[in-house]
């Protein structure tokens, strides 16, 4: 079965009926709620919030963040979404309904986020950002690595020092899930990854990011000591690993230069080949 992703791009896809369907659906209102309950668990909010939902639709999520029980909220809502009938479909449920009511605009998350730096308390997105992984054109800024890309250095830069977001997404397959983390490292964020219901059709992924410099415990804290939880944090091997390596190296000495060289390749610069010479002292000519 094919993905919505597969089909049309967002804004084309959920036209005015397909929407309105989304929204009145009692299972999509169910799923909604349990996600969107899940992420503010794990946002873990100490007070009331300003939180940016990305990919808001028509407000299901929004109106969970407005009704969050004290003394964590309730909290005010910010969201965007690429699709004008999603949007419309939530301004009319807030006017039947204005408590629950947040501030919405017509936007693509994939080239930006029109906001001020460190504006956001906290970020949640359910079910949108498997869309940036589709390329929307023929022109290199609809390419997803760089639609994530400049998504994520948005992010990071409109959330505030020691902030957190959660990221509900469901990935096609390894690559594109390894390449939504990686996009999310290289902005800046410290990532980590829940999966719920591993393995099975209703598995659920959730991308916890947090943005450096605050008071806040780490990602791992968040989720340790949760019911069918295991946390494995590999980082602190990884840094013994990276920092034994460089005990060898020496500055300007072969091993030093192969991995300098090899980080030029990975960012796309022009390197020259290597050969049994690289990283040879040469004798003093006179």
């Amino acid at each position: 079965m094919s993905r919505p992703e597969d089909r049309l791009p967002p804004d084309l896809y959920y036209d005015a009926r397909t929407a309105s369907q989304y929204t009145t659906s009692s299972r999509i209102h169910s799923i909604q709620r349990s996600m969107t309950e899940r992420a503010l668990s794990l946002l873990a909010l100490p007070a009331p919030s300003l939180i940016l939902d990305l990919g808001c639709g028509s407000g299901l999520s929004g109106s969970l963040v407005s009704r969050a029980p004290p003394p964590s909220g309730p909290h005010h809502w910010i969201g965007l979404d690429i699709s004008g009938a999603m949007l419309a479909v939530g301004l009319a449920r807030a006017a039947a309904d204005p408590s629950s009511a947040g501030d919405t605009l017509l936007a693509d998350m994939g080239q930006g986020l029109p906001f001020r730096a460190g504006m956001f308390d906290a970020a949640i997105s359910i079910s949108a950002v498997q869309w940036l992984c589709s390329a929307e054109g023929s022109a290199e800024t609809d390419e997803p690595a760089r639609r994530l890309k400049c998504f994520f250095e948005a992010l990071y830069r409109v959330l505030k020092s020691g902030a957190r977001a959660v990221i509900q997404w469901y990935p096609r397959d390894a690559v594109q899930r390894q390449m939504v983390e990686r996009a999310a490292v290289r902005a800046g964020f410290g990532a980590g990854v829940l999966e719920d219901g591993a393995g099975t059709r209703e598995g659920k992924v959730y991308l916890v990011l947090t943005v450096g410099g605050g008071v806040r415990e780490d990602v791992t804290s968040v989720v340790r000591g949760m019911d069918g939880v295991d946390v494995v944090d590999g980082r602190r091997a990884q840094r013994a690993g990276r920092s034994g390596k460089r005990e060898k190296e020496r500055k300007g000495g072969k091993a030093w230069i192969l991995r300098k060289k090899e980080q030029m390749a990975r960012k796309g610069m022009v390197v020259k080949s290597s050969s049994k010479y690289t990283g040879r002292k040469r004798g003093i000519k006179f």
